[in-house]
């Protein structure tokens, strides 16, 4: 490819990645800009993209006539808690799978890798059934956060990666006489720590954006989480798109701020594989 040849396509490549780029910024611009109006300025059809007057009345009615604070609790709660609980059990899954030798352990991942095939629509309801009527668990955080304590997904992600890492380095720590949990704790946890960064950020922005599960499963005001308590936040007489548009801002907020603080090691683990030298 000539120099010239490189530079048009450099250039299409750019504008095409900038056009994308606005497009994906925009609504996400609004959502922040019309958190800052009142109400008829948000839903207006000529939006005001810089507003002539800033508020935070949004934000007041918002955290005024919701149950913010403890949707938030609650959202974080049940994210922190099962990103930590797939953190661990699909490190550990993944390990077995890929560094250790026992019998049957290739039948059983491939069994796990059979149940991705089914849609979560078919155990959508067993498993209501199972939570709610069978062990009466409904308005509850075991009801949402035992469910998808880990999921196939995060096991098969964590094996791939694992079985990128060097296996010497396992039978120099067995040489040294390193228990198989030591191995673990101390030689391929600080190995694998942009694959876990990777899983911390997919699991907990799935969860914290999770909103049919924890909607079939709590019943109060005070046990909704942010998503599912933005869904119900409408007034009998008008939609207040300024106070909705300040709960999603604060709603996503967590999201940046953990995408950001973890961006170096996400980069890594999306790169991981594909250099080779």
């Amino acid at each position: 490819m000539s120099t010239k040849a490189k530079v048009i396509f450099i250039s299409i490549t750019v504008c095409v990645l900038s056009f994308w780029a606005f497009i994906t910024i925009v609504p996400l611009y609004w959502m922040v800009i019309g958190s800052f109006q009142d109400s008829m300025a948000s839903a207006s059809f000529k939006p005001q993209m810089i507003p002539d007057i800033w508020s935070i009345a949004p934000y007041e009615r918002f955290f005024s006539k919701t149950m913010a604070i403890k949707w938030l609790l609650n959202s974080l709660f049940v994210s922190s808690v099962l990103t930590v609980s797939n953190l661990l059990f699909a490190s550990l899954a993944g390990y077995a799978f890929a560094k250790l030798k026992f019998p049957g352990s290739n039948a059983i991942f491939w069994v796990l890798l059979g149940t991705m095939m089914i849609p979560a629509q078919v155990t959508l309801i067993p498993l209501y059934v199972l939570v709610i009527n069978v062990f009466d668990l409904a308005d509850t955080y075991t009801a949402m956060i035992v469910p998808t304590l880990v999921s196939v997904g995060n096991i098969f992600l964590m094996k791939q990666y694992m079985s990128t890492l060097p296996t010497s380095l396992i039978h120099a720590a067995r040489i040294d006489a390193c228990s198989e949990f030591g191995i673990f704790s101390k030689v391929i946890l600080p190995m694998a720590k942009p694959g876990l960064a990777v899983l911390a950020i997919f699991t907990f922005v799935a969860n914290w954006n999770d909103f049919f599960w924890p909607f079939l499963v709590t019943r109060s005001n005070d046990m909704r989480t942010i998503q599912v308590g933005l869904a119900s936040f409408k007034f009998a007489e008008s939609t207040d798109y300024g106070a909705i548009m300040a709960g999603a801002t604060i709603g996503a907020l967590p999201m940046i701020i953990l995408f950001f603080s973890l961006q170096k090691y996400f980069l890594q683990g999306i790169t991981i594989g594909a250099v080779k030298g």
